[in-house]
């Protein structure tokens, strides 16, 4: 089988040429409280009952500067400079030494949000757009990006009933307002319309995530039976 050709948004990894990758990268995008973990477990779980080898990853799981961000984040002391290099940091260290490893063995990986998340976060914060895009030069492009949309009710809808507001999901760094409701609602709109400026942008496939777990789950499971050739059920 003849393996898709290896492409990066830029230069990509300069001093490690990277042939081919017989595996696939799965990413689920969209906004706080919109089901993306829940999504991937249930994708996991079905993956790997269908025989495939699944890694899965996300935001701040580095070990080189997850710890660090955590502790930076418990201060609330991030400027948006820091916070977006932090992140950078984050995600070239997942990607070199645990996505792209994955892909060379084979596993389909799973990745709960990508740049673009953190791209968008840059850009509501002030960020120069092309600068945002630029920092991410040495990103792999995913085989799929599946973007999970919900409005602004069903998201306050899910939070409040789920695990509450926090400081940084509200935008309240950025001084929106005083309230972490209202902070919360206007932080995630804006998120959401850079969202659908990349969707265009990078091919994103949008799902309705405002319908019910297993509505979305049935959706996710039919793109990702197209795109890797599954026949099982």
């Amino acid at each position: 089988m003849m393996m898709d050709r290896v492409e990066f948004y830029g230069a990509g990894f300069p001093y490690n040429p990277i042939d081919e990758l017989p595996g696939k990268l799965i990413v689920l995008e969209g906004t706080d409280g919109v089901g993306r973990s829940t999504q991937i477990e249930m994708l996991r779980a079905w993956l790997e009952k269908q025989g495939h080898a699944i890694s899965n990853t996300g935001l701040k799981r580095s070990p080189l500067t997850g710890p660090g961000m955590n502790v930076a984040k418990m201060g609330n002391t991030f400027t948006p400079i820091t916070m977006s290099l932090f992140y950078a940091a984050d995600f070239a260290d997942r990607l070199e030494n645990q996505i792209i490893p994955a892909l060379k063995a084979g596993f389909i990986v799973l990745s709960d949000r990508y740049f673009y998340s953190i791209m968008a976060r840059d850009i509501v914060r002030g960020a120069d757009p092309q600068w945002a895009r630029k920092v991410y030069g040495f990103a792999l492009k995913p085989d799929l990006i599946i973007y999970l949309k919900a409005d602004i009710e069903t998201l306050v809808s899910r939070i409040v009933n789920g695990r509450g507001f926090n400081y940084w999901e509200a935008g309240m760094d950025i001084r929106k307002t005083d309230n972490l409701y209202d902070s919360f609602c206007l932080y995630q709109s804006e998120l959401i319309k850079q969202f659908e400026i990349m969707a265009g942008e990078y091919g994103f496939i949008t799902i309705d995530a405002s319908r019910p777990i297993h509505a979305v789950f049935a959706d996710l499971k039919k793109v990702i039976k197209t795109h890797l050739q599954i026949t099982n059920p």
